[in-house]
């Protein structure tokens, strides 16, 4: 009789139990195989309950359950999707959730205290990659004649903000606003868009502790939008672009409402997306069950990525499934399987859109964390600067590179990953990002944040800040 049975027919054992009897099992099969000095990890809380948003970067979670992962690791999780971030975070700082997929900026701006103050902590990062800006096909035809064609005719990528000038500039004229959505205040996608803007020359407007909408000084007016509503939103006019993750940039490929310009990839190759967040009170609490369900994801990271991809199609199937993303199979396998169709027809190859192991992905890298607080900074979300050392502080507070470490030595000795796919001798710090690497050619150093705030053309520096609707200071 499996797990699974036993617990709807005649009440689940207890985890104690059952980790034993797995334990057993596994010896009887492997013999001497078996290391004389194995013991199961057993979760001190294995019913969880995991919040998500709809986006096929929540993947490593629907795999782990789909695939039996959480369960082998000794959890029974519930996963949920949520109506928005703000929601998903909320909900796991009140400990209705026990842990969600979030937003990389999440955390950090929990702990710093931005929006809303709680120490979250992250012992995985979920994905590099995965997000699109796209625009209305108003502004695509407005943006055409200043984009540099190739031989065949087709769009020179990576594609310039500056190209958006000419829509700027008539809606400007014509007396409208020009409008782009992202899904959070401190998501990547508000950064990458902030990124995009500023490399062409457009500015993207200032946070102040007095106004937090972000449009000081903007010449695009960024606003907040749930994803799976950004098609919509656009086709109403509300808004005449978007920064998102997919499957929402294709979405509006096969509606033919909208044209991506460009990708996260494009602008930053290889950039950290998502992570998995959980309270600092629940990785002390319960340290066997963090453990667990990080052997989990990983494991569902390496099957994303296994055999060059090969289990990507398995992974749209499961995607496609209402309690997860719910789009179109078609909309999803459209990024998810190599490649990224930007006008209807370009459809072209970028077999590291969605990036879930390889590249040392999932390990939470702390110069990953120093660059989300560089942006904070540089937009003022971050009022007042701050020395290199803060930087560095903060991200080692909610960065937990040692957990990740922890679960994966032991997934290594299990036999379940092979070690060489793990940074064990890193210092936690990325190889600085080559000026060849980033769209504005400017390299980032996480060890160096001061300094790389600097070098930005377009944003606060030094000890510059906003007051009122003007930057004081130098």
């Amino acid at each position: 009789m499996s797990l699974r049975k036993s617990k709807l027919t005649t009440g689940r054992p207890s985890a104690s139990a059952r980790l034993a009897g797995a334990s057993l099992a596994m010896m009887l099969c492997l013999g001497s195989a078996m290391p004389a000095t194995a013991a199961p990890l057993v979760p001190e809380k294995d019913e969880l309950k995991f919040g998500f948003i709809k986006l096929t970067d929540m993947a490593p979670l629907a795999v782990a359950k789909e695939l039996g992962y959480f369960e082998e690791e000794g959890l029974y999780v519930t996963l949920e999707a949520q109506a928005n971030w703000k929601v998903l975070l909320d909900r796991v700082i009140t400990g209705e959730l026990d842990g969600a997929h979030m937003l990389a900026g999440q955390p950090l701006a929990a702990t710093i205290g931005f929006g809303t103050k709680a120490h979250i902590v992250t012992p995985f990062s979920m994905d590099l990659n995965g997000n699109g800006i796209t625009v209305s096909n108003e502004v695509w035809e407005l943006m055409k004649p200043a984009i540099e064609k190739d031989a065949s005719g087709k769009p020179k990528h990576p594609i310039s903000a500056k190209a958006l000038l000419p829509a700027i500039n008539k809606m400007k004229a014509d007396g409208k606003p020009f409008k782009m959505g992202m899904v959070f205040p401190v998501s990547t996608h508000n950064y990458e868009l902030r990124y995009w803007l500023a490399a062409g020359g457009i500015h993207p407007g200032l946070y102040s502790p007095t106004d937090v909408t972000g449009t000081i000084q903007a010449q695009a007016l960024l606003s907040v939008t749930p994803p799976p509503q950004m098609p919509a939103t656009m086709e109403a006019g509300t808004i005449n672009g978007y920064c998102v993750g997919e499957p929402w940039n294709q979405a509006a490929v096969f509606k033919g409402i909208g044209v991506p310009v460009i990708t996260d990839y494009q602008i930053w190759k290889n950039n950290p997306e998502k992570v998995f967040g959980i309270t600092a009170e629940f990785a002390e609490k319960y340290p066997n069950t963090t453990l667990a369900l990080t052997k989990a994801l990983i494991r569902a990271a390496i099957w994303l990525d296994e055999n060059n991809n090969a289990n990507r199609v398995k992974a749209v199937e499961m995607l496609s499934k209402s309690e997860y993303v719910g789009a179109d199979k078609a909309v999803i396998a459209n990024s998810m399987t190599g490649t990224f169709e930007f006008e209807k027809g370009d459809k072209r190859d970028i077999p590291d859109f969605n990036v879930f192991f390889r590249y040392f992905a999932t390990y939470p890298y702390y110069s990953d964390a120093v660059w989300y607080l560089t942006q904070m900074r540089r937009w003022g979300q971050i009022a007042e600067s701050k020395d290199d050392a803060w930087y560095a502080e903060t991200a080692k507070s909610v960065y937990r590179p040692d957990l990740y470490l922890k679960a994966a030595q032991m997934l290594v000795d299990e036999g379940k990953a092979k070690k060489d796919d793990f940074p064990w001798d890193t210092d936690g710090y990325r190889a600085p990002t080559p000026p060849t690497d980033i769209i504005d050619g400017i390299p980032f150093d996480g060890k160096k944040p001061n300094a790389y705030i600097d070098s930005l053309p377009i944003g606060l520096k030094g000890t510059q800040k906003v007051e009122g609707a003007n930057i004081v200071g130098g």
